[in-house]
């Protein structure tokens, strides 16, 4: 008999061993399924092969309700917990210790799909050329921090973890993605500008202050940047441009819909997201033909009305 807090401990060990997840989304994992199993130990269940369906869609229900412990969840987030109860219950069926899925047949609550946000290439412009009020060294590592997030369409773990050598040659930059993937990205006339600025200007005399690291982008203190330090560049520039609701993802979105409206093709914009499925890309289609749809209203003649 298999306890549930033993599968759950065994189902996080394959997901960060033979599935390589990261630390962050181990967390998210650990987090829902521990209080799916807080929540079947509170129904008397003690082996996982006695889970019914009707636990898992009471389980669903206290997600969306809350209680004095947790507050009701969104659908989306409840979405999330679970898909995570789902894949726990088809490793148990696959390792042997049930026989059969209670999960199989639990759909998640619908959730609106929401477009991605991007902003326009002239706020673009204005977001980079407020990096920094003086040509301190800050404010050239600020710079070349922005051009890359919007010229390689890199998340923010990506660019921080960026060290010099990713710098492949002159044109493109390695970047680390989710579950220890790469992929070469091109970088543009732009970043590769501001990336040479700071690395000749700029970062010899950061790393002077601290003890040497292969990071690319450092701290004041000499350190790697952080995630949250390269917010904090990002929020301090938009507010300098006159920009809210700026976000790192932001940026990677914008770099997505301007180059499908540029013309690229879905399966390049694709690659150079590093997104598994070209499904999730697609999703920026829809953003373009909106716009696409704005244009025709606003010219053809025959819209008008």
């Amino acid at each position: 008999m298999s306890s549930p807090e033993a599968v759950l401990t065994s189902y996080l060990a394959h997901l960060a061993v033979e599935r390589g997840l990261s630390a962050n989304t181990l967390a998210s994992y650990r987090r829902d399924l521990r209080r799916y199993v807080d929540h079947l130990t509170s129904r008397g269940l003690a082996s996982i092969g006695q889970v019914a369906e009707s636990d898992v869609v009471a389980f669903l229900a206290a997600l969306r309700e809350g209680d004095d412990d947790h507050p009701a969840l969104v659908a989306s987030s409840a979405a999330r917990a679970v898909s995570a109860v789902r894949g726990l219950h088809r490793f148990a069926l696959r390792e042997g210790v049930s026989g059969h899925d209670p999960a199989n047949q639990v759909r998640p609550p619908r959730t609106l799909r929401r477009l991605p946000k991007a902003i326009t290439v002239d706020d673009v412009e204005r977001l980079i050329a407020a990096s920094g009020p003086d040509e301190s060294p800050l404010t050239f590592r600020n710079r070349a921090l922005l051009e890359v997030l919007y010229g390689t369409g890199a998340r923010i773990s990506e660019a921080v973890g960026l060290a010099v050598d990713d710098i492949a040659t002159a044109s493109q930059v390695v970047l680390r993605g989710k579950g220890g993937t790469t992929r070469i990205v091109p970088l543009g006339r732009y970043a590769r500008s501001a990336l040479d600025a700071y690395l000749v200007r700029a970062r010899p005399q950061i790393a002077s202050h601290g003890r040497g690291t292969p990071a690319l982008f450092l701290n004041a203190r000499g350190g790697r940047l952080t995630r949250q330090g390269a917010w904090e560049v990002l929020q301090s520039a938009a507010e300098r441009a006159g920009l809210s609701g700026v976000s790192p993802h932001m940026l990677r979105h914008s770099f997505a819909t301007h180059l499908l409206d540029g013309g690229a093709d879905v399966r390049v914009v694709q690659e150079l997201l590093g997104h598994a499925s070209v499904t999730t890309t697609q999703v920026y289609t829809l953003v373009t033909v909106d716009r696409l749809r704005e244009v025709y209203a606003a010219a053809h003649p025959r819209a008008r009305r």
